[in-house]
């Protein structure tokens, strides 16, 4: 007697090993990881919080399988962290580890700035525009959540124009943890429109092929953006204070889908 997929109900008339079966259940861990993703990126899952496979499970109508391997695979992105007799946890981001990131990062895009200046033809920067003019439009609407969704295409997308595959492996990583820290910087007043600045300038030196211009363009930019996030940080850690006790106990148990008694 064959198997379903764990996690998958049954598929009539198929066995376990068909081709249909076996993507599905290869599928549906990936599936499962990158709306965890979503929801840690989103800020729905905040730093720190505890993820168990059971709420996932029941919350996502899967087994606790694909969470499990769900699981493993964001803690290879850096996103959770595991740890023994614990659990899961959301990974927290220090301040010293946040800025030794950036300063990685910047100097990858300053790298990568300078290969896609060099490679990117017509139709490449015409789609850097597009994902710019996105960003502004998102700006003017103060849509925090979409400029921040259309910044990462972006920055992905200008990566993948220098044509390397183990940078490109290398920046994503940093850009999960780091998206752990930085998120807030994004809604702080005035952030929005100084950023699409910045990206356009940056595409206007790629499309005219300056190679030097671009890199040091985009190194300034994460910097820049390391220092907003920096002033986020300072002013999230001061606003907390003022708010009763019980507000924040209550956050916590609606990131947990639970009622406490």
């Amino acid at each position: 007697m064959h198997k379903a997929p764990a996690g998958s109900p049954p598929l009539a008339g198929v066995s376990a090993d068909h081709p249909i079966a076996l993507v599905r259940s290869s599928s549906l861990p990936m599936l499962v990881a990158r709306e965890l993703e979503r929801m840690i990126v989103a800020g729905e899952l905040p730093a720190g919080a505890k993820l168990t496979e059971s709420d996932f499970a029941e919350r996502l109508g899967v087994s606790r399988g694909p969470v499990r391997e769900a699981f493993r695979a964001l803690e290879e992105s850096g996103l959770v962290r595991l740890e023994k007799n614990r659990g899961v946890f959301v990974r927290q981001v220090t301040l010293a580890e946040a800025d030794e990131i950036f300063e990685l990062r910047a100097v990858l895009d300053e790298h990568a700035g300078r290969r896609a200046a060099q490679r990117a033809g017509a139709a490449d920067v015409r789609e850097l525009f597009g994902l710019v003019d996105r960003m502004e439009q998102a700006a003017a609407r103060g849509d925090a959540d979409a400029y921040h969704v259309v910044n990462l295409a972006f920055h992905d997308r200008l990566v993948e124009l220098a044509g390397n595959a183990k940078l490109l492996a290398m920046y994503r990583r940093l850009v999960n943890e780091l998206n752990l820290y930085r998120r807030a910087a994004l809604d702080a007043a005035g952030t929005l429109p100084v950023s699409v600045s910045e990206h356009r300038a940056i595409v206007d030196r790629i499309a005219a092929g300056q190679a030097a211009a671009a890199g040091r363009l985009l190194h300034e930019h994460v910097m820049g953006s390391r220092d907003r996030a920096h002033r986020a940080r300072e002013q999230a850690i001061e606003r907390p204070a003022a708010r009763p006790p019980i507000r924040a106990a209550a956050g916590r148990a609606q990131v947990s889908g639970r009622k406490r008694n």
